[in-house]
């Protein structure tokens, strides 16, 4: 991952915290990654929504999804990326988050030197399809949004860590 001066720096196995060494305004992207696809959602340059953007399909073998997400990120004037960290209930490291570890280093070598964190997203893919089966989306057609969804609820939750944080460190006016 990077520093807030753009050096790089190996992730660690535990999610960052939102508002620490933060690039200030503009558009975040988080990911959600999965052994089948990518889910991306898109901050507004505020940055206070999240929305859905993209499904990738996962290309272990030509990483052919790393480079749309790279690509993204420029195309969008990224100022931070946001990539899930599936921690287990009992907050342990498990398959799954060395997965997304793994693919956060990845990434951060692509978009140096936009910063890589990594989230928390206990649970978000998990509210993410509880929410679209509440709107009626079901089966098929909730396999090729949870992704997205799942992504909107990890970036969402970032957002407004950062606006907490950011807040409090903030003098009263």
């Amino acid at each position: 991952m990077s520093s807030a001066d753009g050096a790089k720096q190996p992730p660690s196995a535990g999610p960052d915290r939102p508002g620490v060494s933060d690039p200030g305004p503009g558009r975040r992207i988080a990911v959600d990654v999965g052994s089948v696809r990518v889910g991306i959602a898109l901050s507004d340059p505020a940055p206070m929504l999240a929305s859905p953007l993209v499904t990738l399909a996962r290309d272990d073998h030509a990483n052919a999804d790393l480079t749309q997400l790279a690509g993204l990120v420029a195309e969008h004037d990224v100022v931070e990326v946001v990539v899930g960290l599936p921690r287990t209930l009992a907050n342990r490291h498990g398959a799954a988050a060395q997965a997304a570890v793994d693919y956060a280093k990845q990434l951060a070598d692509r978009v140096t030197p936009v910063p890589v964190r990594l989230a928390d997203e206990r649970l978000s893919t998990v509210s993410a399809s509880r929410m679209l089966s509440d709107r009626g989306v079901r089966g098929r057609k909730q396999r090729a949004v949870v992704d997205q969804a799942a992504a909107v609820e990890i970036l969402q939750g970032w957002l407004d860590a950062r606006a907490a944080a950011l807040a409090a460190r903030s003098p009263d006016e």
